[in-house]
């Protein structure tokens, strides 16, 4: 079985990177390290393997599918609960940039990355960004899980923000579902839209009934 570090090194390469293995491998441990930090509760290595796992499957939708790959490593590097606003996509977004122009991939390359993470911040992408829509898909690929895996995932979103009082908790995440239902679509690339589509509208509305009761 590839590990998440393979995985991680060959997308470098496949992105134009030309630092030395070892120093691509310990890029690797180090991303590994922050998406293990106390803190993360569902934004942790297991959100970060599912996002790759959707981009691998769907790779042919995406006409660059290391650079996808490389944002999906990067779109939660930086990850604080307590942040305000986008800081967490914007702070992720410049520290691609900066980590994947010292592993040598090219600027306009990097610069790329970092676009896509930014993406990420409002999940709103242009009909001409099969790349963005890929990554966006992917992260929000969790929406159409099963009943009881979705369940899990509002359940750790909360522990995420434990910090935050139930009332405030509460009008908070009714306003993300309300602006993830208000998207004219929630896929964007036609086999996901087709497949997930309809269960994530199904599990947001309920979830945002659960909320206002």
């Amino acid at each position: 079985m590839t590990s998440l570090i393979d995985r991680w090194v060959a997308a470098a390469r496949g992105a134009g990177a030309t630092a030395a293995g070892p120093d691509l491998e310990a890029a690797g441990a180090y991303l590994l390290g922050r998406w293990s930090e106390p803190q993360r509760q569902y934004h942790d290595v297991s959100h970060l393997t599912a996002v790759l796992d959707v981009v691998d499957e769907h790779a042919a939708l995406a006409p660059h599918a290391d650079r996808v790959r490389l944002a999906a490593w990067m779109h939660d590097a930086i990850y604080d609960p307590r942040a305000l606003g986008d800081a967490n996509e914007r702070d992720s977004a410049a520290f691609a940039e900066g980590l994947l122009t010292t592993l040598g991939v090219p600027p306009e390359i990097a610069a790329e990355v970092a676009r896509l993470v930014g993406l990420t911040a409002g999940h709103a992408t242009a009909e001409t960004d099969p790349d963005g829509e890929l990554l966006c898909d992917a992260d929000l690929a969790i929406l159409a899980a099963e009943p009881e895996r979705y369940t899990a995932y509002t359940e750790a979103i909360r522990r995420e923000y434990a910090h935050v009082p139930e009332d405030t908790f509460r009008a908070a995440r009714a306003q993300v579902l309300v602006s993830l239902l208000e998207l004219p679509a929630i896929y964007r690339h036609a086999p996901l839209h087709e497949a997930w589509e309809g269960k994530a509208r199904k599990n947001l509305e309920q979830e945002l009934r659960a909320l206002a009761g």
